[in-house]
């Protein structure tokens, strides 16, 4: 069964998206990921996306849910209209996602929203790698938009200052847990405030360039053109390994999903042989 996708129109009925726990964070991503790289496979049983959410691979935290646990976690995301049972399955219930509307987002922001539900703050970089397992996203020029589009919404928050490293994250944290993430990465690399020294101390401490003869004031060095080659190609390397991680990823979460299914077959050739009473 393919994936299923609706067409949300402007006056459709407004998103019903808010904050939910990391269990059920990481449930709503299993059922992204596998609608859209797995459809065959997809609705999901209980089992399966007990296997999902248990993933060594493109997940962080790693977790160690058992079946009771994803159990109440589906039935919470059911209270709150953004999964649903699909009946038609015999004795065993498969359920979908209700995301594209729960959230009001299209199919690329839904990968994006995705990935985030699975791993949670990322830069850019490793986003788009991880995303375009998804969806096609050419580069970080094709992501920037569909990441603008989810700020606009308020599904996404920026933890750095954009540029090169930038990091953002899902907005689907509980509030303590987002206020705590953003005092994390708020305090890297900080500096003790001015007004934290003593003004005495500051004015001994600081040189009055006013004083210096201007020749011992060296210029400011240029920077070379090896330097600048240097840095593009410092740039370039890292773009690199962002893609090999995600496609390492990638080959791990093929892995991971044929040994599911691999444990499914095996368990429905045992229902059906103690079926037969052989």
């Amino acid at each position: 069964m393919s994936e299923v996708i609706p067409h949300i129109r402007p006056s459709d009925t407004p998103p019903k998206w808010q904050p939910i726990s990391a269990i059920d964070r990481r449930v709503a991503g299993v059922l992204v990921e596998k609608a859209k790289t797995t459809p065959n496979a997809y609705p999901m049983s209980l089992n399966a996306i007990c296997t999902g959410a248990n993933q060594k691979s493109n997940r962080a935290p790693v977790m160690q849910l058992e079946p009771d646990d994803v159990e109440e976690s589906l039935d919470r995301l059911r209270q709150l209209g953004a999964i649903g049972v699909i009946e038609g399955y015999g004795r065993v219930s498969k359920y979908r996602h209700y995301l594209y509307e729960w959230l009001g987002v299209d199919k690329v922001e839904l990968a994006v929203m995705g990935e985030f539900l699975l791993r949670g703050a990322q830069t850019e970089g490793e986003l788009r790698g991880r995303a375009a397992r998804m969806e096609p996203i050419a580069d970080l020029s094709a992501l920037r938009p569909v990441v603008t589009s989810l700020k606009d919404k308020g599904l996404v928050v920026s933890l750095t200052p954009e540029g090169r490293g930038h990091v953002v994250t899902h907005a689907l944290y509980q509030p303590r847990e987002l206020e705590k993430l953003k005092a994390q990465y708020g305090s890297t690399g900080a500096t003790a405030p001015q007004q934290d020294i003593p003004v005495a101390e500051r004015a001994s401490a600081t040189p009055d360039l006013a004083a210096v003869p201007p020749a011992a004031v060296p210029p400011a060095a240029a920077p070379s053109p090896t330097a600048n080659v240097e840095a593009s190609l410092v740039a370039a390397i890292r773009r690199d390994l962002d893609e090999l991680r995600a496609q390492l990823g990638q080959l791990r979460s093929d892995v991971d999903d044929l040994s599911a299914g691999h444990d499914r077959t095996d368990d429905e050739l045992r229902r059906l042989r103690d079926s037969l009473g052989s």
